[in-house]
């Protein structure tokens, strides 16, 4: 027998499901879209057009704003998930919030945060781990699928090898512990408060050893002021509480006014390791193209960074020099929640001119790239999940 177009085996009617963008998984998104569903399994997907006229009998209904694989959180902070929120600039927020707060960090923080994520159906998570108790903790956890990056500071040339070698017995010892989608991987915190030595220490074993690798970078403007100049803010409210030697001793070579962080890391090597840059929001035009050569790929965190009044990510330049770019929420003390459909809703109103199909990928196929995972695919034959209706 056969069966008139849009009509199932199984006599079940077929719901076509409609969306502003459409991303299944594979190549790019595209906008307006739709997707078949028959019973549990999706039939097809396409243009609404295309699949009306496949599925006349088809019942329509407006899913949401996205149709798309559950988004992946490529960059938290999970064991600040028990601090209280607030927008305040930055120079207030690290003594206000990171500070005060410090007594709310730890175990019990990262596993509600671990929760939180699994509850919204999380497609991964990049999460910056600086307690070995909390890495042991979410190491521990079948539920988790992502990497656990553990960040390491020192910004003293002196002790780069011994603390080198406690973070490599560390990420040994925690390499044992990987299981298929959940990967350990290493965080040098940013490029002003990892001395020089110990940045190439990093660098190489992570490169030699194929470790994924996160490092934050240009988040505040005051980051390139202080390669360009030696001091101001960044320096002068947070430095000398941690450093007894001078900036130029730290990264080993004297600021120049053309200097940046980007800058710095090519020419020190790192970069060549590939890793994963977060924020990049205060840039040059020389810096994106640094980038872009060495095939690195960056975390946005929008939110974040407007909260903070760090700026604006440049995606269009990133986007039209090749650069994968993913999404993150950054802490909850900072983005406001761990629900990466936020941070699109947010890229879309912050970024008019981009193309929204665009911000939809980076938040699926970007993190996957990021995290060395694959998105699950929206296909014909493929199991159909009410999670992939993002209401956004």
């Amino acid at each position: 027998m056969t069966l008139a177009a849009g009509t199932s085996a199984t006599g079940l009617i077929p719901r076509l499901l409609t969306c502003d963008v459409l991303y299944t998984g594979m190549g790019g998104a595209q906008s307006p879209g739709g997707v078949v569903v028959v019973g549990e399994t999706v039939a097809a997907t396409g243009h609404p057009d295309e699949l009306r006229r496949q599925y006349p009998h088809a019942v329509e209904e407006r899913a949401g704003g996205v149709i798309a694989p559950p988004p992946v959180n490529a960059h938290t902070h999970l064991d600040m998930s028990a601090y209280p929120f607030q927008a305040l600039p930055y120079f207030r927020w690290i003594p206000e919030v990171v500070i005060q707060g410090r007594h709310l960090r730890g175990v019990p923080a990262a596993q509600a945060g671990a929760d939180l994520l699994a509850r919204l159906g999380s497609g991964g998570v990049g999460d910056i781990v600086w307690s070995p108790d909390v890495m042991d903790a979410l190491l521990a956890r079948e539920d988790f699928q992502g990497t656990l990056y553990f960040e390491v500071l020192s910004p003293f040339p002196e002790r780069a090898d011994e603390v080198f070698r406690a973070a490599r017995e560390r990420l040994e010892r925690w390499r044992r512990l990987e299981r298929p989608g959940l990967r350990v991987g290493l965080s040098p915190h940013a490029p002003y408060t990892v001395s020089h030595r110990l940045l190439r220490l990093l660098a190489e074993y992570a490169q030699g050893e194929g470790l994924p690798m996160q490092i934050h970078v240009a988040e505040h403007p005051s980051e390139p002021e202080l390669f360009r100049t030696g001091t101001g803010p960044l320096w002068e409210s947070r430095m000398p509480a941690l450093y007894t030697a001078t900036f130029a001793e730290v990264i080993g070579r004297a600021p120049e006014p053309d200097l940046t962080p980007v800058r710095y890391l090519d020419e020190l090597g790192v970069l060549a390791a590939r890793p994963t840059l977060v924020h990049l929001v205060n840039v040059t035009p020389d810096d994106v193209a640094r980038v872009a050569r060495a095939g690195c790929a960056v975390v946005s965190c929008p939110r974040s960074n407007h909260h903070l009044e760090c700026g604006v990510f440049d995606w269009p330049a990133f986007a039209a020099a090749g650069v994968e770019v993913a999404l993150g929420t950054d802490s909850v003390a900072s983005g406001g929640s761990l629900d990466v459909r936020e941070e699109v809703e947010f890229a879309r109103h912050l970024y008019p001119d981009l193309d929204p199909r665009l911000i939809v990928r980076a938040a699926v196929k970007g993190g996957h790239r990021v995290l060395g995972s694959r998105a699950p695919f929206l296909r014909r034959g493929e199991a159909w999940r009410e999670a992939y209706c993002w209401q956004v």
